[in-house]
Order: structure tokens, then C-alpha cells, then sequence
């Protein structure tokens, strides 16, 4: 299919409002790249620009090594699919699925050729006669997605496709576009969400996107896993990453971190004697937190509330100098830890540790 490079992009509106600066990403042929980030941190904005339905105001977009900047919407081989699938209401799911390609002057044979086969990948075999209105979310969004199939695009487009669908929906849609995109390994494919579960089960890579530019890009587990920032380690996981402030008071193969309790974390973060004194955030997952059952621990604190889910239970620590709450998450049943006091520690390899917002890993 294709391959994208943004280089230095950027969006400024009236000439003031700068909203996206320097963009600099590549994807190859075959991936399916998700855009997360914030509310108005301009996800949306750098896939419109990408479809050319937003101008680009700085830098240059690069598709199959040809600049595109000036290049109109319908001559840039995408295809996008929008949240609120804009299906031509008065038209059975073989003619808006077919439309485009009407339009295009294709031969009938070639058009029902492409229906059918799209209908078939999709499951819409059945429901090529019926009218969107007798259709669920679910299958509009499926005949959405066809429409777009039929074209055959060099990238796919897909802004917050399942955004308008119940949870329930939202499961099973999520599945399907996984398994379009296992039987379509070549085609590249673009995705915006604003939901987690989303980008970390159908990213090839994750863009998250802040301040106006990108925070990090790397696959969901080297995300969730290796943050390189406290905003990424943050975005990424839910309930996000606690940051519990700390200084370093030794260094060496391991390093001692003091919490601003009486716990000591120790990290393999690799620091030199210069790091003594640093002020530091300890930063720990909830689900990587366990009961301490030694004198040693990482954070104590009384319960103020907690979620019995079931297979886990997840407890809020009442808040402390202004700070956000301590969350932990513990397998199994524990609604008998509500308004005690409790100790908790993890795995030293599990603690991050970050110094002005910045992973002392990747420096």
C-alpha cells in the first residue's frame, strides 16, 4: 500500500494559534498507527490534515515518497472513515457501499465485484439490500468501513470510529477491525481514539500526541512499560501511574530512592554520585503494587475508598499535601481494607523514577 513521512508539520490557525509544530513520523507499509493523546491536543486535526481536508501550514507530508501538501483529497488514494459514518440514508448498503465508486465511472462488473467482496470481509453479505436505518451502530460502521474497502486506498482513515457505540459494541467492532486488519496485512492504516483499550490491543505503534507535539511513539508495550516521560507514563494505563515524590540518597549498582514517608525504593535506574540530592518522582502502576509483609515498603496510607470488581479490587489512599490520591489494584476480594491503614511495595525492576519530568532511564 503506502508509506507516510511527516516531516517538521504543523497547524496554525489565523496565523496565532498554533496548534500542532513539528511533527516528524514515519510509517511503513502495513502498519496501523494510532494517535492518542488529550482532548485538544490535535489527534483529529493531524489526521484531517493527512486526508487534506485541513491545511498543512508548516512542513511537508510525504505518501509513497511524493509531496502531498497541495495535493486534493480525492487525488491522495485515502480513504476515511468518520464517527458518525455519514451513509446516505435513502440508500440500501450495495449503493453506498458502491457510490464511490460510481462516481468514479467504474464498469457495473467491477463494481459489484468490490461490494461483494468487501460485504463478504465484513459480514455484509446480508444486509446489502436493507436501508441503514434497519441496520444496528455496529453494522453501520461495518458498511462505513466498506465503503472504504471498495475503494481500495493506499491508507485507511479512522477518526474515532467506535466513539458512538455501547460498550458492548464498542468490544466486537474493535474485534472486527483487528481481524479486517490481519486480512489485510499490506494496507496502512491510520486510527484516533481517545480510548486506551483501543490503541494498546490494535496499535502496530502508538503516537501519543501533547504540547502541541508528539510526547512519544513506540508499541503499546514500550509505553506501558518504558515511558520516557511522566505524561506518557501517566496517558498510558488506567488507573494511570501513581508519582510518589522522593529524593535519591544513594548511588551505585542500585539506586536508594527516600520516599516523603519512611518507605526506601530501590530501582536498577542507572544514576552517578552528581544524582545525589535529586529531587525525584517514584512512579509505580497500581496493578504492580502488592501488600507489603516486611518492615520494607513503598507507600502507606489509609484507604478512603475502594472498587471490589471481583477478580480485582482497586484502592484509593486518602490524598496528601494537595497531591493525587495513591490508587493500588489487588487480585481478588479485599473489602475488608476499607478505612485501614496499609502498606504496599512492588518490584524494585517495576519502580520508574523521573526528575523534572523526564525518565532518569532514557536520559
Amino acid at each position: 500500500m503506502a508509506e507516510l513521512k511527516l516531516t517538521k508539520v504543523g497547524k496554525t490557525y489565523g496565523g496565532s494559534v498554533e496548534v500542532l509544530k513539528d511533527i516528524d513520523l514515519d510509517i511503513k507499509t502495513g502498519e496501523l498507527i494510532v494517535f492518542v493523546g488529550p482532548s485538544g491536543c490535535g489527534k483529529s486535526t493531524l489526521l484531517r490534515m493527512i486526508a487534506g481536508l485541513e491545511k498543512i501550514t508548516g512542513g511537508t507530508l510525504e505518501i509513497d515518497g511524493m509531496v502531498v501538501n497541495d495535493v486534493p483529497p480525492a487525488q491522495r488514494g485515502i480513504a476515511m472513515v468518520f464517527q458518525t459514518y455519514a451513509l446516505y440514508p435513502h440508500m440500501t448498503v450495495y449503493d453506498n457501499m458502491s457510490f464511490a465508486l460510481k462516481i468514479a465511472k467504474k464498469s457495473r462488473e467491477e463494481i459489484d465485484e468490490a461490494v461483494r467482496k468487501a460485504a463478504k470481509i465484513l459480514q455484509l453479505e446480508e444486509y446489502l439490500d436493507r436501508l441503514p436505518k434497519a441496520l444496528s451502530g455496529g453494522q453501520r460502521q461495518r458498511v462505513a468501513i466498506g465503503r472504504s474497502i471498495v475503494r481500495d486506498p493506499k491508507v485507511y482513515l479512522f477518526d474515532e470510529p467506535l466513539s458512538n457505540l455501547d460498550a458492548a459494541l464498542r468490544v466486537a467492532t474493535r474485534i472486527e477491525i483487528a481481524q479486517l486488519k490481519e486480512s489485510m496485512p499490506d494496507s496502512t492504516m491510520i486510527y484516533v481514539t481517545h480510548d486506551q483499550v483501543e490503541a494498546m490491543t490494535l496499535a502496530s505503534r502508538i503516537v501519543v500526541l501533547a504540547d502541541k507535539g508528539i510526547a512519544q511513539v513506540g508499541s503499546p508495550l514500550d509505553l506501558y512499560e518504558r515511558p520516557e516521560n511522566e505524561f506518557v507514563a501517566q496517558f498510558i494505563g488506567s488507573p494511570a501511574m501513581n508519582l510518589i515524590p522522593g529524593e535519591i540518597v544513594g548511588t551505585g549498582a542500585q539506586t536508594t530512592i527516600k520516599l516523603d514517608r519512611e518507605g526506601v525504593a530501590m530501582s536498577n535506574v542507572a544514576t552517578t554520585e552528581a544524582d545525589v540530592g535529586l529531587k525525584v518522582n517514584a512512579g509505580v502502576r497500581p496493578e504492580d503494587l502488592v501488600e507489603a509483609t516486611g518492615e520494607s515498603y513503598l507507600y502507606d496510607g489509609k484507604v478512603a475508598l475502594l472498587e471490589a470488581l471481583g477478580e480485582v479490587t482497586v484502592l484509593y489512599f486518602e490524598p496528601e499535601h494537595g497531591r493525587d490520591p495513591v490508587i493500588g489494584k489487588l487480585p481478588g476480594i479485599h473489602d475488608d481494607l476499607r478505612g485501614r491503614e496499609v502498606r504496599l511495595t512492588a518490584d524494585p525492576a517495576k519502580v520508574h523514577v523521573f526528575h523534572q519530568g523526564q525518565s532518569l532511564l532514557y536520559r
